[in-house]
């Protein structure tokens, strides 16, 4: 017999106490082991495991719940943990995963790197620049499933890398032309100068309020120091084909891009580079770092936890209580490059109409089919699901993703930081084959994401890959309450409600989005405010929340098309009040019918402004971020 089954089948013939209400789980653990205090387990599955057959068994232990005790450490993940309806307690016995006392337990979706060695100035690495000899160290990359791991990030020391860029920094150029009939982006001919080959470059493109991320299939020449770059596919037909965003050249606009991943552009400390035909990873140390000593870490999975359950048998009744969540991974764009609608939901399909007009709107112009980028924690289907005090940090997309069937999930105390998309993602957003700009009711309605709670969480330093993703987002979503967050540079709007652009109405209402306190975010694009809402939404609110210290990127477009307050097309039967802002900023742009607008502005009370933001319980998780950190200078402030 397995020794693991024989213990499990042993411990619960005899009633032995190591199999109580309580698992533990330590990285020093075994899965042969009972998962008790002296005799841990080595992973969360195995827990899951054990669990899942006391409730089978229906053991007398388990009367007031399975707590599966984490200790200090980290795992590194082989796979996603599953979470599934055998899994679910009920009201009077949940299952709980909760950090022992005093420590911190890191599920991570990534690999460590180690071996590293410095390059000497006289070993000569094909196109490697000068500035760099004898600063850069190279390691070999990881193997996973008989190959060379991809990867688009890099974190050292919890430190995220710079993917070897050019121009450096937050710095862009600007593009000389666009040519949709061709296909072709023309930019300076000196920016390209120096690259020995195509490779694996991309350019990154601002436009409006999303970016693109395109693969360079061709360099050539197009005029007097200019050159055309030409695109792979599928994203080289739906960049250029697709109307809405798209970047606005100069003068008119910003026309603001950056080229990346190229050794020719790894030239200042922090930036790194992938040689997949190598099997190497080069990178530049930042000043005091050793990497010989310092912890590298490359991401291997898209999803670190799949709640996941049917519409007729949900997960229930599952807690997460201090647990950090760490290092996915994301490899669409590197595969198929990434044209965005907006939110992160990125097209597979998209075209303007010849003559607008549809059934549901007789002036739109534009059709688009979109799919939903991953999170490091995704639920389907669960209910009763809360997350406390728990971290989504260094992930290469979405932290936390509802995405339909959720019911009562709850979100309190958690930190949200260093995402490359949005933080918290919740509802449908037009998935699959329904057309975006559809509204959204389906004949089941247990479908539709329901009863949440978001509340005195912290969001920072999101959408800093896909800068037109979110802080908050929840699309086709009601009953959901949005109360007490902080949410801090962002590169785009801090919390988004509603989707589809449609006066229609929808499954969305009674959301309520109350006493948060939003600033310094649109560090990098534009069209965009603290709160933002779309399409009919009976019964919803945005009330009592304090915002301030807009900042805008030099590089947008639209450098005045910022706002406090934004109810964009469709947005109808919403009341906005008592909403503390710098100054009357506010726009409504092809509003639907119901809205009201009432006492916002800097007159509101001080008592309304000092209330929002984290309540007394929480405020001690600004001290483990740097809410002072912001990416650009603030054009306004208090």
């Amino acid at each position: 017999m397995n020794p693991f089954l024989h213990v499990l089948v042993a411990s619960i013939l005899c009633g032995l106490p190591c199999l109580g209400a309580t698992l533990w789980v330590e990285p020093h653990g075994a899965d042969t082991q009972a998962g008790t205090k002296e005799g841990p387990l080595a992973t969360l599955d195995a827990a899951l495991r054990q669990a899942r057959e006391l409730r089978r068994l229906k053991d007398p232990s388990i009367a007031d719940g399975v707590r599966i005790q984490l200790g200090d450490g980290i795992w590194f993940l082989d796979r996603p943990v599953f979470v599934r309806p055998e899994d679910s307690g009920t009201p009077a016995s949940p299952t709980v995963i909760t950090a022992v006392p005093g420590t911190r337990p890191v599920l991570s979706g990534g690999v460590p790197i180690s071996g590293w060695r410095k390059v000497s100035a006289n070993e000569r690495v094909p196109g490697m620049p000068d500035a760099a000899r004898g600063n850069v160290w190279v390691a070999e990359a990881p193997r996973k499933g008989g190959r060379t791991l991809d990867f688009r990030q890099l974190w050292v020391n919890d430190n995220k890398a710079v993917r070897a860029r050019h121009p450096d920094g937050e710095q862009m150029e600007r593009l000389k032309g666009w040519v949709p009939q061709a296909r072709e982006a023309h930019i300076a001919s000196m920016l390209t100068a120096e690259l020995g080959g195509v490779g694996g470059l991309e350019m990154i493109v601002e436009q409006q309020w999303e970016i693109a991320v395109l693969r360079v299939k061709e360099i050539k020449s197009a005029a007097d120091g200019v050159v055309a770059l030409t695109f792979h596919e599928p994203e080289a037909r739906i960049e250029f084909e697709h109307p809405w965003p798209q970047p606005i050249l100069p003068p008119k606009g910003g026309g603001a891009f950056y080229l990346a991943n190229a050794i020719e552009f790894l030239d200042r400390p922090g930036e790194w580079f992938l040689s997949p035909a190598e099997g190497r990873i080069y990178y530049w140390p930042r000043e005091n770092e050793d990497p010989t000593r310092e912890r590298t870490v490359a991401p291997t999975l898209e999803t670190l936890v799949r709640i996941e359950g049917t519409l007729d048998h949900p997960v229930e009744h599952v807690r997460f209580e201090g647990v950090t969540f760490q290092h996915s991974t994301w490899l669409r764009p590197s595969t198929h490059g990434h044209v965005p609608l907006q939110a992160g939901m990125y097209i597979v399909d998209a075209y303007k109409l010849p003559k607008p007009g549809t059934a549901d709107w007789h002036k739109l112009e534009n059709q688009a089919w979109v799919g939903r980028p991953p999170a490091a924690v995704e639920l389907r289907a669960a209910h009763d699901v809360r997350f406390e005090r728990c971290r989504f940090e260094h992930l290469a997309m979405n932290g936390i993703d509802g995405v339909n069937g959720v019911r009562r999930l709850t979100m309190e105390g958690c930190v949200v930081r260093d995402a490359g998309g949005s933080g918290i993602f919740l509802g449908d957003f037009s998935g699959g084959a329904s057309e975006a700009h559809l509204p959204y009711n389906p004949s089941d309605q247990r479908e539709v994401c329901a009863e949440v709670r978001i509340a005195n969480n912290v969001i920072t330093d999101c959408a800093n890959e896909d800068w037109g993703a979110l802080g908050i987002a929840a699309g086709y979503v009601r009953d959901v309450t949005i109360e007490h967050n902080e949410v801090f540079d962002v590169s785009y709007t801090a919390i988004s409600v509603g989707w589809g652009w449609t006066r229609t109405l929808n499954v969305a209402r009674n959301n309520r989005i109350h006493a948060n306190h939003l600033h310094h975010y649109a560090t990098r694009l534009c069209d965009t405010a603290a709160v933002y809402t779309l399409s009919a939404q009976p019964g919803t609110a945005i009330t009592g929340n304090h915002i301030h210290s807009v900042t805008i990127s030099p590089y947008v477009d639209r450098p005045e098309h910022w706002f406090y307050l934004y109810l964009d097309e469709g947005s109808s039967y919403i009341r906005v009040q008592d909403n503390w802002t710098p100054e009357e900023r506010f726009f409504a742009n092809a509003n639907g019918p119901g809205n009201i607008w009432e006492n916002n502005g800097p007159g509101v009370s001080e008592e309304i402004r000092r209330a929002a933001g984290l309540e007394p319980a929480f405020a001690d998780l600004l001290g483990t971020v740097n809410p002072e950190t912001v990416t650009s200078t603030p054009v306004a402030s208090p």
